[in-house]
Formats: C-alpha cells, sequence, structure tokens
C-alpha cells in the first residue's frame, strides 16, 4: 500500500476526501475519478471526468467533438483538456496498478 502511495504522490494524484462507503475520490488538476473500495484496497476503476462548481461532468464525444455534459451544464473540451484527462487516467491507473 505504501508503495501505491508514494506512486499517487509522485503523480500529482491526490485522495480527496468524501463520504462516500463504496469508492475512493481521486482528483488532479481539475480532473476527478471514483475507484471502487476493495478488501485488498483499490478495486475498478471508473471513467475520469471534469469536477465543476455544478459537480461531475462526463466526456462525451458528438461527432469528433469533445464535451463536458453534467447536471445542468455542457463545455467544450479543449484538446488540451482531454489530453490532460487522458494522461490523468493513465497515470492513476499505473499508480494503482490496474
Amino acid at each position: 500500500m505504501t508503495e501505491i502511495i508514494e506512486r499517487l504522490a509522485a503523480a500529482g494524484i491526490q485522495l480527496l476526501p468524501a463520504q462516500l462507503t463504496n469508492h475512493f475520490v481521486f482528483e488532479r488538476d481539475g480532473f476527478v475519478c471514483l475507484v471502487e473500495r476493495a478488501d485488498e484496497g483499490f478495486g475498478h476503476i471508473g471513467a475520469p471526468g471534469l469536477m465543476t462548481d455544478k459537480g461531475f461532468a462526463a466526456l462525451v464525444w458528438r461527432g469528433d467533438e469533445g464535451w463536458f455534459v453534467g447536471k445542468g451544464m455542457e463545455q467544450r473540451a479543449t484538446e488540451e483538456q482531454v489530453s490532460r484527462m487522458r494522461g490523468f487516467d493513465a497515470d492513476l491507473r499505473a499508480a494503482l496498478g490496474q
């Protein structure tokens, strides 16, 4: 477990305090991801998204355009945001060994 925590820290990923009994919430640069709590630590990794002032916004593709869509909001995703979110996802999976 110590090794995983060190990999997360090295990747700049933080564990957010959340009152969820079945999931952990990880964040980097405004992007968040839910990860299942498992007996041995970490389980299934969900899809990352953007945390907004209105809550979680998932990346949705409309043709070749990415959009962050959440409850009561839509925001076009820039290429940089998509790239940073994909990097966050890859780094989180690598840190958790998945």
